[in-house]
């Protein structure tokens, strides 16, 4: 399986991003699908995703509603959209998919938001 992540770049405070991550392989299954992230300096930390069609977030976004993941099944790709965007923000952001118990990772994608 392989994971292709895009949409990174330099944003202002509260600005908008998407990052999508187009997934492709022969003969897998999606058990769970998300982003992590990774700022410099910190470990990688849960984002959001999506399992069995629930989403979870991670703690450091939970209940601000500014991250929504969406999912194209057609396109085999899963979308970040994040809003109103902060400098604790700036990370790389890796896609990442679990397929029994393979766990597979983008190259990552650099978001940095500037004050």
């Amino acid at each position: 399986v392989q994971l292709q992540a895009s949409g990174g770049g330099l944003v202002q405070t509260g600005g908008s991003l998407r990052l999508s991550c187009v997934y492709s392989g022969r003969r897998f299954r999606v058990n769970a699908i998300g982003w992590h992230r990774q700022a410099p300096g910190k470990q990688r930390e849960y984002v959001v995703g999506i399992s069995g069609g629930t989403t979870t977030y991670g703690d450091s976004i939970k209940g601000q509603g500014r991250f929504t993941i969406s999912r194209d099944n057609a396109r085999n790709t899963v979308y970040l959209q994040m809003n109103s965007l902060k400098p604790e923000d700036t990370a790389v952001y890796y896609c990442n998919l679990r397929s029994g118990w393979e766990s597979y990772w983008g190259q990552g994608t650099l978001v940095t938001v500037s004050s």
